[in-house]
């Protein structure tokens, strides 16, 4: 029991960490020009990343891209 917490625990914290390193090389390298479609790093991107992964980061882009139309 303790073990399967732990190991969702470490999965949750990875996934989290790597989202937010994505969106941070997002806004830095691909969207520098651009604060209109820039995904904030807070509380709220961190648990999307966290319990989404890769598609949570793709989630919240395509979010701010949809109020931006």
């Amino acid at each position: 029991m303790e073990n399967k917490l732990a190991s969702t625990v470490v999965n949750f914290v990875i996934r989290a960490v790597l989202g937010m390193g994505l969106i941070y090389l997002i806004n830095q390298y691909l969207l520098h020009g651009s604060d209109t479609l820039s995904v904030g790093l807070n509380v709220v991107s961190f648990l999307t990343a966290g319990g989404l992964g890769i598609p949570g980061v793709c989630l919240l882009y395509g979010i701010l891209f949809y109020q931006n139309l």
